[in-house]
């Protein structure tokens, strides 16, 4: 009778760890929100910062492929 009281406790702990993670993760959220205000406060753009974040997470291969790929799509509907 002993197993159902381990497993039951075991997944208490999971889902209590869970859940501060999620309330860290919250927290962090709510940091890089704060840097971006301040960056735009200091005048940059956010959106354009939001992009270069993106972009550097991407290996060097895909980031070429999406930007030749943007490139194609702009000089087919003129906007290069």
């Amino acid at each position: 009778m002993s197993e159902p009281n381990v497993a039951a406790d075991q997944l208490r702990l999971f889902i209590e760890r869970i859940e501060r993670l999620e309330e860290e993760k919250k927290g962090i959220s709510d940091d890089i929100k704060d840097v971006y205000l301040e960056a735009k406060s200091q005048g940059y753009d956010a959106k354009t910062m939001r992009t270069i974040v993106r972009l550097r997470k991407m290996e060097k291969h895909a980031r070429d492929e999406a930007e030749a790929l943007l490139e194609t799509y702009k000089a087919a509907l003129g906007l290069g």
